[in-house]
């Protein structure tokens, strides 16, 4: 009842997933080019795509949260008004 509104929260929640899939697309830019590990030792490039890999999947996990969290939110508020 004195906490945040519901419709404040949901705004940042979805602020925050906004920047989030800005992120994503920054990141998938920046994804590992094979011509900038051909000089270097086998297995470079597996080893940057594996981390690259890992950095997206912890990225779009956070954003997967904060979707849950901005539903459960949206269900809570819609509950109330009832």
């Amino acid at each position: 009842m004195n906490g945040t509104p519901a419709a404040s929260l949901l705004e940042d929640l979805c602020e925050a997933m906004n920047a989030l899939r800005a992120t994503q697309e920054k990141l998938a830019a920046a994804a590992p080019n094979g011509r900038d590990y051909y000089s270097q030792a086998p297995g470079a490039f597996a080893r940057a795509q594996d981390e690259h890999s890992n950095r997206v999947e912890r990225l779009q996990g956070v954003l997967d949260e904060l979707y849950q969290m901005a539903e459960h939110v949206s269900a809570e508020a819609d509950r109330r008004k009832r």
